[in-house]
């Protein structure tokens, strides 16, 4: 009878570990619809924060800016993110959607180029839009939907999609923290011609129902070219839609001339 009991209880827990190991995504469909289940109807559709920016020069200089970021997704444009590089009433920044961008300098934009922000699917239009959506968002990636395979990464069961092993440091792919549901690592290739970028996203707080990378690295090479770390980060804020307009920059209600 002992020894009835105690295997009963070993095949009992054997099976609460094998329930606890979430499993892997057949391809990048699944992993992203996993993402998007995970959060449906909880993830914020504004969030503003200010982000310490340093730059790495070739010569290994480094410059220390501060940014001022919002972002906001609707149904009819999407996730749009606004940055401007230092304070706002000098009117320089640029403006991202999933696949273009707009500069501006002294309040006034350019014409806009093809040229969007790879990481917009990843950490906002995924867990709030149609996942057909997100797909085509990331088509300019050139990650392969079809592989996936499961990693530790900083102690972290994860999904890599794009890669079939930890060796492969150079194909377009994207890590997502398979508790979480959060991207946690991306290798991409941002223009013809250059070097992949490995960029890592750390440091992840709570912000409203949903998560926040409080660090960004960047890397080419295995040198850090690029660091972002963010603060006071407010989810849920009532931002002015002109913000995301470029042609009314400088006239739009910038949400740091709100409450503190």
């Amino acid at each position: 009878m002992r020894s009835r009991v105690r295997f009963t209880g070993l095949a009992a827990f054997s099976t609460i570990a094998f329930v606890a190991q979430p499993r892997t995504p057949r391809n990048g469909r699944e992993m992203l619809e996993a993402m998007r289940a995970a959060y449906d109807g909880k993830w914020y559709h504004t969030l503003t924060f200010r982000q310490k920016t340093t730059l790495r020069g070739r010569d290994g200089t480094e410059r220390v800016q501060t940014w001022y970021e919002a972002l906001r997704h609707t149904s009819a444009s999407g996730t749009q993110l606004r940055i401007d590089f230092g304070e706002p009433k000098e009117g320089n920044g640029v403006i991202y959607t999933a696949d273009s961008s707009w500069r501006v300098r002294a309040g006034k934009p350019d014409a806009g180029t093809a040229d969007g922000n790879v990481f917009l699917p990843l950490i906002e239009g995924v867990y709030v839009q149609p996942v057909d959506r997100t797909l085509r968002e990331l088509a300019s990636t050139k990650v392969d939907m079809s592989k996936v395979y499961q990693t530790p990464w900083e102690g972290r069961p994860t999904w890599v999609v794009g890669a079939t092993a930890v060796s492969d440091t150079t194909s377009p792919q994207f890590w997502v923290d398979a508790d979480r549901k959060v991207v946690t690592r991306m290798i991409v290739v941002l223009a013809p011609g250059r070097p992949p970028m490995d960029i890592r996203l750390g440091g992840y707080e709570r912000v409203g129902d949903g998560w926040l990378a409080m660090k960004v690295t960047m890397f080419v090479g295995g040198v850090p070219q690029q660091t972002e770390e963010y603060s006071d980060p407010r989810v849920g804020l009532a931002l002015d839609g002109a913000l995301f307009d470029p042609a009314q920059w400088s006239t739009a209600t910038h949400w740091t001339s709100g409450p503190k």
